[in-house]
């Protein structure tokens, strides 16, 4: 079996010596608590300052837990309430559409599936939550590029490497994307990212109205599109349905 990294398990103990505190640490208090030699659980220290994770009060010289571990647990707990809103309404989306749904979140210059829902039938699928998706050319990533500042300018910054002879790539064009997803308040995929899969997705918002994630549908395109090649409105449509209900149990109202 694997060792574990002794400086990151000193690293964890430190942050929960913090976090366990009424007042800040000095040094001589936290390489004592830790049994830790002064130099040790100095740079340590010094190393999670430098990352936000601590901060040193600049008077007493003392330690307290950093801002950058505030972001990083409103972060999961935004993830957290998200998917907890979104489990029956992701749910019902798959029944009534028949396809598989996906819900999104902006992460590492991509789009993390946090849920996964399979199409209600017998075929055999594999569970995608903690998957990896592009931003340019999925509908989930679009929603998310479209709506949210951050999610635009690294969809921008990013390699837009084109999977299919549909994919769009070309800045103006994805610009022009963009726009009309907003105008229609959903994005689409057929055939952008993969060969015979389309996609519909809309987005998620918050109490603040800002876009906190996507939720959407993916199947093929026989059965996602018409005859006209075009995405089924009534998918649409119960699609843009369940992202409204998830924003309103997120408390961002009628809309």
């Amino acid at each position: 079996m694997a060792k574990n990294i002794q400086s990151l398990e000193r690293a964890a103990a430190m942050l929960r010596l913090l976090a366990g505190g009424e007042r800040r640490f000095g040094l001589s208090d936290i390489s004592s608590s830790l049994d830790l030699a002064k130099g040790t659980a100095h740079g340590i220290l010094r190393t999670l300052q430098a990352e936000g994770f601590v901060e040193q009060d600049p008077a007493s010289g003392r330690y307290q837990l950093g801002a950058e571990l505030l972001r990083l647990g409103n972060s999961y707990l935004d993830v957290h309430e998200l998917r907890a809103r979104a489990l029956v309404w992701a749910d019902d989306l798959a029944r009534s559409s028949g396809e598989s749904v996906y819900l999104g979140v902006l992460h590492q210059h991509g789009v993390l599936i946090v849920h996964h829902v399979f199409r209600p039938d017998d075929s055999r699928q594999v569970l995608e939550v903690g998957a990896m998706q592009p931003l340019h050319s999925t509908a989930l990533g679009k929603v998310l590029a479209a709506y949210d500042p951050v999610a635009h300018s690294e969809a921008l910054e990013a390699d837009r490497k084109s999977f299919t002879a549909r994919t769009v790539s070309e800045p103006d064009a994805f610009e022009e994307t963009l726009g009309l997803t907003r105008a229609r308040g959903y994005a689409s995929d057929v055939e952008e990212t993969w060969e015979g899969v389309a996609s519909v997705a809309a987005p998620i918002h918050d109490r603040r109205r800002m876009p906190v994630g996507s939720v959407g549908i993916t199947g093929a395109v026989e059965r996602v599109c018409g005859e006209d090649g075009e995405l089924r409105p009534q998918l649409i449509a119960a699609v843009r349905a369940c992202a409204r209900s998830v924003s309103r149990d997120l408390g961002a109202g009628r809309f």
